[in-house]
């Protein structure tokens, strides 16, 4: 298992080496974001000793020239060759800088999958305003019950860039900054163990949020709890075509309550859909995706005990504009077991690195406010890049405690905001030897970012219209 510090260890080393306490230390001035010795998102400016990470110097500051409206973003590093490559069998070589689950999935299919190893690029960059934000986020963030109701006196984005614990660094990720408002449509598919065929399901998404909108309206201010609304409907194939989704999260679980309501296109009727968090298999997934962990992870993260085990360095999917490219094919990505080794860019990045531990059901019956039930994942491990509060791997582990999933985030700059995000997710199931690829879209047009907010349309009336 790869080696991380401990929070307290981990403090000492950075005050020795850098004058910089990150964990279980007092919290640092928010001065000290993007200084010298820290990024505005609360990263190490520094590279490693090795010379291999190299320091952040702003990330992607403008969009390429290139770039067109609803084109897919060009590689800004076309030129960067590969360093080496990671197989089963030099694996002893570089396990310490892979997570068990890719350890895993390197000795479940030894002969078809690798990864190539890129040089390290620190492309993460946002916009001023969600800088400023850190700074006053930094000061004013706290904590509603322990973490696991929400967080107060956060703005636009991550609420805590020197996090002290787990549960803040998994907050960091549910708040990061992926923009007001995004419209895409993109692809599912779920890929058969013994032939590798699949069918893909498509959707139109669009994503609202009233947390991450800097200028703020109306119904803000009558929601100030409101967080992020996801509206999801299937486009094709015929038989599946007309579902709807809407999920509306809270900022704060004490104030507001998650709401999740779902199309039906035979009974032609909006619903509550209890089933719509958590553990629940997510819809169209083929049970290898939980509803939770869209985008990752989403939703509370009260279901589980969160504890910061440190950082450390791990090579990570990271520039994946191979994976993102309008020249390449749906059957170029898709292969048998797994996605094609061959487009996917992977990079040595520090992590922070959480580990959630399922809570007993009973530990919070009393407080009527948060969920109080079981997962069937006991343990979740995940590695949070530095550059952009978002993860890119995610370990998780059966009642039993032995390893069952890995998920990987293959993450691009989209530059015009900019805004790192996923362009596409990938989910393995060790133990059925299948995986769900999520966000297919190179033949279609690019995601579509805006800046304002039309509320009306992620209601249940909306779904009903949206998705006739």
């Amino acid at each position: 298992m790869p080696a991380t510090l401990p929070p307290k260890q981990l403090a000492a080393i950075l005050v020795l080496v850098t004058g910089t306490a990150l964990v279980g230390a007092e919290p640092q001035p928010e001065s000290r974001l993007g200084g010298d010795q820290l990024t505005p998102l609360g990263a190490e400016r520094a590279g490693n000793a090795a010379g291999i990470i190299p320091a952040w110097n702003g990330g992607i500051s403008e969009p390429l020239p290139e770039l067109r409206p609803g084109e897919h973003h060009p590689d800004p590093f076309p030129d960067d060759e590969i360093k080496f490559t990671i197989t089963a069998d030099n694996l002893a070589d570089h396990a310490d800088k892979l997570s068990p689950g890719q350890v895993a999935l390197l000795q479940k299919y030894p002969a078809t999958w690798y990864i190539n190893v890129y040089p390290t690029r620190r492309s993460a960059s946002f916009p001023k305003f969600a800088y400023d934000a850190l700074k006053t986020n930094a000061t004013q963030a706290r904590l509603i019950s322990e973490g696991l109701g929400g967080v107060r006196g956060a703005k636009i984005t991550s609420p805590f860039p020197m996090p002290e614990n787990g549960v803040e660094v998994v907050w960091n990720h549910l708040l990061r900054w992926r923009g007001v408002y995004s419209n895409r449509i993109n692809g599912e598919a779920a890929v058969t163990r013994k032939l590798g065929l699949y069918r893909i399901i498509f959707f139109q998404e669009e994503t609202a949020s009233a947390y991450a909108n800097p200028v703020g309206d109306a119904f803000q201010l009558q929601r100030p709890y409101l967080g992020t609304a996801r509206k999801r409907k299937v486009l094709a194939p015929g038989s599946e075509a007309g579902l709807g989704i809407l999920n509306i999260e809270p900022v704060d679980y004490t104030q507001e309550q998650r709401q999740s309501w779902i199309y039906n296109p035979n009974l032609r009727r909006v619903m509550r859909n209890p089933r719509g968090g958590f553990d629940n298999p997510a819809p169209q997934s083929d049970g290898l995706r939980l509803a939770d962990e869209f985008d990752m992870f989403s939703g509370s993260p009260a279901l589980f005990e969160w504890k910061l085990l440190g950082k450390q360095e791990l090579y990570i999917p990271y520039n994946s504009y191979r994976l993102h490219s309008a020249e390449i094919e749906y059957g170029d990505i898709l292969h048998k077991s797994h996605i094609n080794p061959k487009l996917a860019r992977y990079e040595l990045h520090r992590v922070w690195v959480v580990e959630g531990t399922v809570r007993n059901p009973k530990a919070d019956r009393n407080n009527s406010k948060l969920e109080t039930r079981g997962h069937v994942y006991s343990r979740r491990v995940f590695y949070v890049d530095e550059d952009s509060w978002q993860i890119a791997v995610a370990d998780s582990y059966d009642s039993k405690g032995a390893l069952w999933r890995v998920a990987e985030g293959h993450m691009v700059n989209y530059y015009q905001v900019p805004a790192p995000w996923y362009t596409l997710e990938v989910f393995h199931d060790l133990q059925q030897g299948r995986y769900l690829a999520s966000g297919l879209d190179n033949d279609l047009r690019s995601i579509e970012f805006g800046e304002a907010i039309n509320w009306n349309s992620f209601s249940p009336l909306a779904l009903d219209f949206y998705t006739r």
